[in-house]
């Protein structure tokens, strides 16, 4: 219960920081987007991940809130990085409960028009769980975020439900490879298979896609060699502070 007092206080108090995970072209191996992470410094326990408080957060119905507070701050960050030049893709997570509200949408071109983010530089994140579990009201969510040029992805896609049945319907632009589908690909030929079987999948429909958790070079080369997308990881970059990727940038600071 004290936790959750502090989390209603630190939303408001400023104690919510965003991490960002660059996202790589794996042929040019450049900067293409970032997915924002968010972290909670909590003023005795120090930095907490989201595995500590987000679901405390779905329990007494502050995820929402603390989602819009996420979705704002991606954005705005977003809308700096790409005023120096740098045209970026942001991904940010969206939960069952902020995709499920009628006024989602209203919320999500609020704030792009706050901000003066244009829709192209948005990529929203849901998980398979989320996109099928109404799957009349998520068709008609992807379209009209697709008729707004919003980006949707897939993520941590062939670990929930199979989503198959209904991807063509889908108006999706990314499918997101689960990191544990990759952690092990260089010598796990079942995996190896699972990946390959999705990027094929993501080409034939016309979809961009990601793999999450790259670790070491094998799994980079194996990933271009399957002519997959993006890539995030490890190998790349943990989730940093804005400050460092102030520096990527800026050429401070090679990723």
């Amino acid at each position: 219960m004290m936790l959750i007092n502090q989390l209603r206080q630190g939303i408001g108090n400023n104690e919510l920081v965003l991490h960002y995970q660059p996202q790589i072209n794996i042929l040019t191996g450049e900067l293409e987007g970032l997915e924002a992470l968010v972290r909670w410094q909590h003023p005795e326990q120090g930095l907490l991940y989201p595995d500590k408080f987000i679901p405390l957060a779905e329990e007494v119905g502050l995820v929402v809130q603390l989602g819009e507070w996420v979705l704002r701050e991606a954005c705005k960050q977003a809308k700096y990085w790409i005023d120096l030049g740098q045209d970026i893709k942001m991904s940010v997570n969206i939960s069952a409960r902020q995709f499920q509200r009628k006024d989602f949408i209203r919320e999500v071109v609020n704030i792009l028009n706050e901000v003066e983010l244009n829709s192209r530089n948005l990529t929203l994140e849901i998980t398979e769980t989320i996109a099928i579990s109404d799957i009349n009201h998520t068709l008609k969510i992807l379209n009209r975020l697709n008729s707004l040029g919003i980006a949707v992805a897939i993520d941590d896609f062939g670990t929930g439900y199979s989503s198959l049945n209904y991807l063509n319907q889908m108006s999706v632009n990314e499918l997101k490879i689960d990191q544990s589908f990759i952690w092990d690909i260089e010598k796990n030929n079942k995996n190896k298979m699972i990946a390959n079987t999705i990027i094929i999948l993501a080409k034939q429909l016309g979809l961009k896609v990601t793999a999450e958790g790259v670790e070491n070079e094998e799994q980079l080369n194996l990933l271009r060699e399957m002519k997959c997308d993006t890539a995030q990881g490890y190998y790349f970059s943990k989730p940093v502070p804005k400050e460092i990727i102030d520096e990527i940038i800026t050429k401070k600071s090679p990723i």
